[in-house]
């Protein structure tokens, strides 16, 4: 990814596969499926999925992490780390395009994470 347009094409190309991934999974739960997943905005499918029970779904979270690095890429963010504000690191990014943290930052929210896990149980 090297260009504003590169990055763009690769967002793009996610959310298709994203849109066509939410239609297979809610085709039998709303007559709206179609619409739902090829015409509503992201902002829109965010905002409905919990209301059938997705949001706790790997689609519902890989589809707010593709708003946020849309919204960054319109404000001239994109890249940047969420936590720390310094760049992601290009391989992390090459993985993902909607990758919200660099590998410090990940690697102190998930130990984070995971103590709140022990906690709770």
């Amino acid at each position: 990814m090297h260009n504003y347009q590169d990055i763009l094409h690769k967002l793009q190309q996610l959310e298709i596969k994203l849109r066509n991934e939410l239609f297979l999974l809610i085709k039998d739960i709303t007559p709206e499926a179609y619409q739902l997943s090829h015409t509503a905005t992201l902002g829109d499918i965010i905002d409905y999925l919990p209301q059938i029970k997705l949001a706790d779904s790997d689609l519902f979270t890989q589809l707010m992490k593709l708003d946020a690095a849309s919204c960054q890429l319109d404000l001239g963010l994109y890249g940047l780390c969420s936590d720390c504000e310094l760049d992601i690191e290009l391989d992390r990014l090459q993985r993902d395009p909607t990758e919200q943290r660099c590998g410090s930052c990940q690697q102190k929210y998930l130990n984070e994470h995971r103590l709140e896990l022990r906690l709770n149980h």
